[in-house]
């Protein structure tokens, strides 16, 4: 989609504005005259009216249009280098004022701050040509003033640092090293800039560090010819910060070749050693990795991308009959990963103490749950916290008999079923351990529990699949010996329900869970003090609406 002409004729005047503000620092820092600063007080209406006039051209092209993703991309990216020029004029009238403070100009030395203003004239030359042709090769160009500005403020600074022990005009040296610092600044506006070209290029928002890593990993694409030609779509934005976009080429059925996953390096390199493990424990449960890059903080995965359809959109859009296959090869394959990666080393998975960790994040999205203890017609009901802590003292005594290897995050959207090979696969693995199973089995079922939808006829579907999956990891249990596994369970439900809510700001939904955990925390207490019958999971009363 080509800019309207009015957004480009307000860039254009905006970025000639930038320069002559950049040409009368110049002039002020070569030669200070006082009109220089009334100037640059004169036109900041202007760059403010220019700023204004594109940011509303894009919003009136983004609410009348129904372009792709990509359109309104570009549209957004041109807001942001509006901005950040509306900055850099700014920054220029910041110089002037605080080089006004330099009373002995002999000590400025001025060639050294006009190679600095150069280096960002020569980067907004670039801008409109590499924003027209959406040029990352120029993007990056424009980026890597930030990086040279940083390094000559960092000589200034070692230099006027140096001086000030000198003692002979410390106020003046200050200012000299604020005064680059102003200008310095002016790089991280012109890598927002960059950074604004880069997404409009690529259709979603990009910092230089994703897009590195990105030109790094696709390289390890056997299946294709131009990189160019990949077409990149978004999935999904895990709740670590991650994002994951599908990877295909322009031609129509092409298909996707890839999964690219990025994010902090912390948690990336930990689900590629947790997928690594799964290949070396139960081979063809985890997609390969075909790449992995890191740049400072931020990492990036290059993931085989899997046939099929999460189980999720099965439960929510598929058949009866797909359902019940998507259900049947899941819990065979469960049967045959716990059985086969299980060992004798009992293991508690601390499930009050994982919520007791969580409970400041549920109570900032919901603060009505903190409530006091209650009396009710000679009742009494304790606070929340207070079940929590007596519920810490009871697991304390309570372990799984063995451990297993488990997904770790077992949410519906994270397997996936390929009716055709009849085959499931887990995906987003960074949280694998061997560890009590009852752990997934208590995250899929509330992960089932607390989906948005509320169809009666869906929730019937959802309700169904909790129960017969509760009967399924019962009858696992008791082949096993598994003596606590109510015990256990239910626990385990408290924690997942009790947790999910500082995702949700439903207030139905999010009391409905939260209720469920306080009831099932009293349910149990009750039978420790009330111990003639074993406890049993009141799953129909649990799982039901």
């Amino acid at each position: 989609m080509p800019l309207a002409k009015s957004i480009q004729e307000n860039l254009h005047f905006l970025l000639t504005e930038t320069t002559t503000h950049l040409s009368l620092l110049e002039d002020y820092l070569t030669l200070p005259t006082v009109t220089i600063p009334s100037r640059l007080l004169d036109r900041q209406g202007y760059v403010e009216n220019l700023k204004l006039s594109i940011h509303n051209h894009c919003l009136r092209e983004m609410s009348s249009s129904r372009g792709q993703d990509a359109d309104y991309q570009l549209l957004r990216s041109v807001e942001v280098i509006a901005s950040q020029l509306e900055r850099v004029v700014e920054l220029c009238r910041d110089a002037v004022m605080q080089s006004a403070h330099v009373q002995h100009r002999g000590m400025l030395r001025v060639k050294d701050f006009l190679k600095m203003i150069d280096r960002v004239s020569n980067g907004l030359e670039l801008i409109e040509p590499a924003l027209s042709a959406k040029d990352t090769r120029q993007a990056l160009k424009i980026g890597k003033v930030e990086r040279h500005l940083v390094d000559a403020y960092q000589k200034q600074l070692k230099r006027y640092s140096r001086l000030l022990k000198k003692e002979k005009h410390p106020a003046d040296r200050i200012s000299l090293v604020m005064l680059a610092h102003i200008i310095e600044q002016m790089g991280n506006a012109m890598l927002r800039v960059s950074e604004a070209i880069i997404s409009a290029s690529m259709g979603q928002h990009f910092s230089t560090d994703r897009y590195h890593a990105f030109n790094a990993s696709v390289t390890e694409l056997k299946t294709v010819n131009d990189i160019d030609k990949l077409a990149f779509k978004p999935i999904a934005e895990t709740k670590s910060g991650s994002a994951i976009n599908a990877l295909s080429s322009d031609e129509e059925g092409s298909g996707y070749h890839a999964i690219f996953k990025d994010g902090r390096k912390r948690k990336l390199k930990e689900e590629k050693q947790r997928v690594n493990d799964w290949h070396d424990i139960f081979p063809g449960l985890a997609p390969k990795i075909l790449a992995y890059q890191k740049q400072g903080d931020s990492a990036a995965l290059l993931i085989e991308h899997l046939a099929g359809q999460t189980f999720e959109q099965i439960l929510l859009d598929g058949s009866d009959a797909l359902l019940q296959q998507a259900l049947n090869h899941l819990t065979k394959t469960l049967t045959q990963v716990w059985l086969e990666t299980k060992t004798k080393k009992p293991v508690s998975a601390g499930y009050m103490k994982q919520l007791a960790k969580r409970m400041g994040d549920v109570y900032a999205i919901h603060p009505e749950f903190r409530q006091p203890a209650v009396n009710i017609g000679g009742a009494a009901f304790p606070a929340f916290d207070e079940l929590l802590k007596r519920m810490q003292r009871f697991e304390s005594d309570v372990k799984a008999p063995f451990s297993v290897y488990i997904h770790g995050d077992f949410n519906v959207d994270n397997i996936i079923f390929d009716p055709r090979e009849k085959r499931i696969n887990f995906i987003d693995l960074h949280r694998s351990s061997y560890m009590d199973y009852l752990q997934d089995v208590s995250v899929f079922m509330v992960s089932n529990y607390r989906l948005r939808v509320f169809d009666p006829r869906v929730r019937r579907r959802i309700m169904d699949l909790c129960h017969a999956f509760y009967r399924f990891a019962r009858a696992f249990a008791r082949k096993q010996g598994d003596e606590s596994f109510e015990l256990r369970l239910a626990m385990g439900l408290i924690r997942s329900f009790a947790t999910s809510t500082r995702f949700i700001l439903d207030k139905s939904l999010s009391e409905r869970m939260f209720s469920r955990a306080t009831y099932l925390m009293e349910r149990l207490l009750e039978s420790e003090s009330k111990s003639k019958r074993p406890f049993v999971v009141p799953v129909k009363e649990i799982f039901i609406g």
